[in-house]
């Protein structure tokens, strides 16, 4: 399994190339070039840069020192970006990326607006639809929501 880390400037290039390899191969042909275009904009290293800078939490896969997924929450309750490189996926590393990053959820739930085609692996984690299907610029989504037990308090010590 890969070592899960946060994120730092230098994995920027390596997190917008898995990002896009899986868009390209999986969610990209069911998509307008206007969609295409908004997640190529969003998936930027720069754009990734500006997050980091910001409330965002970035965590990263790395394989044989090579990143090989990314997961990234969004003010501590959205869950904006769960990417693994294609030729790895269905080898529990999304799921290791997601229950790495739930101790940094603020509140009882995490949201996230998934690709369609990756609607049922978000039900798999334990997500439950949350809405109707939605479009921002050419980018479809299906919301759905996790409800993120809470932490377990550490038994008192002794007095």
């Amino acid at each position: 399994m890969p070592r899960i880390r946060p994120a730092h400037v230098d994995d920027l290039p390596a997190i917008s190339a898995v990002c896009m390899a899986a868009f390209t191969a999986a969610v990209a042909p069911m998509l307008t070039a206007e969609g295409i275009a908004t997640f190529g904009n969003v998936a930027a290293a720069s754009a990734f840069a500006e997050r980091l800078q910001g409330d965002n939490h970035i965590l990263v896969a790395e394989q044989e020192g090579r990143v090989v997924g990314v997961v990234e929450l969004k003010a501590g309750q959205h869950l904006a970006m769960l990417f693994v490189a294609p030729e790895l996926q269905g080898q529990g590393i999304g799921r290791a990326l997601l229950q790495s990053v739930l101790p940094q959820v603020r509140g009882p739930q995490m949201t996230v607006r998934a690709s369609l085609n990756a609607v049922p692996a978000y039900e798999h984690y334990g997500f439950v639809l949350d809405g109707d299907v939605g479009e921002y610029h050419g980018l479809i989504y299906q919301p759905l929501v996790l409800a993120v037990p809470a932490p377990v308090a550490a038994p008192p010590g002794p007095h």
